[in-house]
């Protein structure tokens, strides 16, 4: 990892912290925010690729659990890992790994549907799978009382989705970060 890298690492887990400025609309049943923060991972993801994506969600985390109000709403420290929000939290790494992972593998055909299908998969897939069932058992409710408490961030989700993927087409056309090297991983060709 260089220098370069690590900028860019930096800069999307700031990205990630400014997006904190769209309050935070809490839903009462599972206690967990609509944030526009997740939108940071998915685009971190998709531009940063799947290990510099995730790193820079790392980075963010740590400095969350450290005690910055980065949060929306102005939460921070450890506390917020152990509440219904945690599992979201960390599923933040995992989106931007998925999402990465899915830019590198599609680079020779990313286009918009294509980033748009790698936006959904790591932005509603993965981090549903991850902060749902976290989210059930710290709230101590049935899993799918959480599961339809989670209903109505979908269409938020996809919206994301959709802002990621044009950020994401339009980072590849205009600057592609992502390297040769990274864009094709052994055995998946």
């Amino acid at each position: 990892m260089d220098t370069r890298d690590t900028v860019f690492i930096a800069i999307f887990a700031a990205f990630t912290a400014a997006l904190a400025v769209f309050p935070p609309i809490t839903l009462p049943v599972i206690g967990v925010p609509i944030t526009a923060q997740s939108l940071g991972a998915i685009v971190a993801g998709g531009v940063l690729g799947a290990k510099r994506g995730s790193l820079s969600l790392v980075l963010f985390l740590v400095l969350v659990a450290a005690g910055l109000p980065l949060l929306s709403g102005g939460r921070g420290g450890f506390a917020v890992f152990m509440g219904p929000t945690g599992g979201f939290l960390i599923g933040w790494i995992l989106t931007a790994f998925f999402v990465g992972l899915l830019v590198e593998q599609l680079w020779s055909y990313l286009n918009f549907f294509t980033a748009l299908v790698a936006s959904a998969v790591g932005g509603i897939v993965v981090l549903y799978a991850i902060g749902i069932p976290w989210s059930a058992t710290v709230a101590g409710i049935p899993l799918s009382t959480a599961l339809a408490g989670s209903l109505p961030f979908i269409p938020g989700d996809i919206l994301k989705s959709v802002i990621a993927a044009s950020v994401i087409v339009i980072t590849k056309n205009s600057y592609p970060i992502i390297s040769p090297k990274e864009r094709t991983l052994p055995g998946f060709r």
